[in-house]
Order: C-alpha cells, then structure tokens, then sequence
C-alpha cells in the first residue's frame, strides 16, 4: 500500500505554520452548533472532501466508500480534491488561506495546528461521535479521542507501525543470514550489500517522519514507551535508551546502511529502488505489505527491528514501533453543510475500514465490521495478524508535543548525513527538552 507513509504521519509542524495559521485561519470556530445545511437544485448537498488517492491501494477504500455512500446517502454528492504528498503543505495552505475542503484526511500534528487555528470542528457532542466510538474495535480509543479528551476526526485505521523490509533473493545471493536480529549484524549485513554494489537500505528520508521512525524503531528495544517517555514534566535531559539507539543510528549510518543522497530522496525514489531490486531493505508501515507483495511476490518479507544484543532482541522483538495517535477524516467549521459533513465523514472512514478488512486482509482497523474477508490476505500480513499482533507487548507511545517531536525529526533526519554525531544530537535534543519539560 504505497500510501500512507504521507498520511501517518507528517510529522514535520513548523512553528512558523503554527502561527501563520493562528494569525491568518480565516474560519470561525466551532460551537458545535450545526450549521444549516445548503442544498443545491435538485435537494443534492456537495461536499468537497481532500483526501488520499494516489494509486489502487489509496482509491480503493475511498472509492468503495463513496459507492456505499451512494446508497445510504442519496442526496450528497462528493467532490474528490486528491491530496498531495507533501505532508499536508498544501492542506495547511488551504487553512491559512480560508480555504478548506468540507471535510479532509489529516494526522495529529496537523489536527494540533489546525485546532490552535480553529480550522477543525470539534466532534464530541455530535450524536454521530457517540456511535462511532460505541463501534470502535478494543483498544484503539487514542485513534479517536486525543490526549486533550478531544475527538477531531474519525480514523479508519487501528494503530499503525514501522517495518523493515527485505528482499529475501538478495539476501540469499550476498550471504546474509535471517533473522539479522543486533545492530552489528546490521551493520555488517550492510557492508556486505555495499561491497556487492547495492543500496543496502532505502529510505525516503525527504520526509522526516521516516527517519524519525526509523531511530524511533531502535529506542523501542530500549524503551518500549518509545518517544512518548520524552514528553512527561521534569525530563530535561535525553534519557541513555536514547543516547543509544541515537550511536546506534550513528553507527549504521557509518556503516553507510542508507544512500548518501537519502535526506534528498523521496517515497517514489526510495521505493523504486527497492521494488527495482537495487536496495535490499526498505522501512515504510505496515501497509506497505501490498505494494510490496504485489511487486516482489514470495521475494520479499519483513523483518523485527534489531537490539544491541540477542538477549534485548528476543526480549524487545514484539515491542511496537507505532503510537495510537488521533487521524482520520475531520470537517471544516466553515463547512456550509457542516451537519451532512460530519456524518459523511464518519460514513467515509467507517467504509474505508470496511474495504480495508474485507477485501485487503488488514486487522488494523478502528472501527468494528461483521463482514468477512473475502480476498486473498498476503502472506506478510498473516504473519502481521497470526504472529505479531496477538504476541505484542506493548505500543509505543504518543508524543504530543510538537517542539520535541519536531526536534526529533530535523535531528533524526541529520543523523543519516555524514559528521552529525550522536554529541551533537543529544546536545539539540536536550535544549529542547530543557526548554520544553522544566
């Protein structure tokens, strides 16, 4: 599914776009009193709606939604605004420029700014929030309600989480051994598919999120809390699970495990490569298992993120690199059919989750659905359903400070350019920390 490693998560907010957005949202905000609907000639009511659907695994989902809604609802007319994969850019452009589609697909950090901006209608007391968190599957309630007891929009997903992908063929042709399950065994396995001229690792790294994710991946075999254990008062330093999972990025990327122009390349470039048989590894979230499927057949699997030793590997392997952070479909206050929006765009999740469940396999969902499968579910997401998830200890956790998070990804991101040491980054983290948590 090539797809979501824009939705999860940008998490690349701006201080500067915070505050763009705080001066200029030129929407009022929500005092959750429903707004009269308009209605065009003919009783239909339009509803513009910016959301993913970029390719067969983003249209599928939306598209089947937008069938269903059809049916149940006659009299509402969508208008697809595709949105681009830029980490929700130009979405933040529309909220600074009084601009919003009636409803758009966004993530938490973005939901953050735009809430700050008043840019998200607030969906607690609408009657359709309540059904929807009746429906939601056990323990994904953090995809629906944030940690400021707020719901701003409806997810299809359950809780989402990083993979290392590998290609079984190459590995098998350089002489690399699975599972590779330390960080030296890692580094080594890089050397060796170096030697043998291909990238070892691809990652769109362009994007911060996916560096981010990647460090994040190694601090969850150190600390299972991941970097939702940064955001607690009176932590001013960097805590050494960190410190470490940072020399162990400092050493793979000496190991030159990623490309040298990885903080240039982007998800097209990244994955080309890796589907090209160029790359050997690839790190994307779960949902890239179709594409990955589709296009490397039984070639491909993935695999758990390494530890510093065998003993923290085996006791650390069914720790989650994925946080339940709130995502989904949100509505725009502005909305002159605010009242059909909110519950076309709890309809329009609930129905992605549906297609997603029954014609793609996928357990992680939020919403419940008594429909069965009914394709065939590629065999890396059994292992997801059948060996990963009824083993998983714990899920990291959410980090909604957007001051740390954001200095995680612009250090993060440094740390696969040759000189960035693990010094320097722990010196930038705990500024901010010191700044954030005293």
């Amino acid at each position: 599914m090539i797809i979501q490693h824009k939705r999860l998560s940008a998490l690349m907010i701006t201080l500067s776009m915070t505050l763009l957005l705080s001066a200029c949202g030129g929407n009022t905000a929500s005092d959750n009193t429903p707004a009269a609907d308009t209605a065009a000639e003919g009783g239909t009511v339009k509803i513009k709606v910016y959301a993913q659907h970029f390719d067969d695994d983003t249209k599928g989902p939306f598209d089947y939604a937008v069938e269903e809604l059809k049916k149940e609802m006659p009299e509402v007319e969508i208008e697809l605004d595709p949105a681009v994969q830029d980490g929700y850019q130009k979405l933040k452009t529309y909220a600074a420029t009084g601009n919003m589609p009636d409803i758009y697909f966004t993530d938490w950090a973005t939901l953050q700014t735009f809430a700050k901006s008043k840019n998200v209608e607030l969906l607690d007391d609408y009657e359709t929030t309540a059904e929807y968190k009746k429906n939601l599957n056990p323990g994904v309630e953090s995809r629906l309600v944030a940690p400021d007891g707020h719901v701003y929009a409806y997810p299809d997903t359950g809780i989402e989480f990083q993979l290392i992908y590998y290609n079984k063929t190459i590995f098998d042709k350089v002489g690399i051994a699975t599972p590779i399950k330390t960080i030296d065994e890692l580094a080594a396995a890089a050397v060796k598919l170096n030697a043998a001229g291909y990238v070892p690792m691809s990652i769109f790294a362009k994007e911060k999120w996916i560096s981010a994710a990647f460090y994040n991946g190694l601090v969850t075999r150190e600390e299972s809390q991941g970097f939702g254990a940064l955001g607690e008062q009176g932590m001013t330093e960097l805590p050494q699970p960190f410190v470490t999972a940072a020399e162990q990025l400092e050493q793979l990327q000496q190991a030159k495990l990623f490309d040298a122009n990885a903080t240039n390349t982007n998800y097209d470039q990244a994955s080309s490569q890796f589907y090209q048989g160029k790359s050997a590894m690839f790190v994307n979230g779960q949902w890239e298992i179709y594409s990955a499927a589709e296009k490397l057949g039984d070639q491909v699997d993935w695999m758990y993120w390494p530890a510093k030793d065998e003993a923290t590997y085996e006791a650390s392997k069914y720790y989650i690199d994925g946080a339940g952070a709130p995502q989904g479909y949100a509505v725009s206050p502005a909305s002159a059919n605010k009242e059909t929006a909110v519950k076309v765009a709890a309809f329009l999740a609930a129905k992605s989750a549906e297609y997603k469940y029954t014609q793609l396999g996928s357990p992680i969902i939020s919403p419940k659905t008594d429909k069965p499968i009914a394709s065939d579910v590629p065999v890396m997401m059994q292992r997801v359903a059948n060996e990963l998830l009824p083993n998983a200890k714990e899920y990291a956790k959410l980090l909604s400070n957007t001051q740390i998070q954001n200095a995680i990804n612009d250090n993060a991101q440094n740390m696969l350019v040759d000189g960035f040491t693990t010094d320097k980054f722990t010196e930038n983290l705990n500024r901010t920390l010191e700044k954030e948590n005293k």
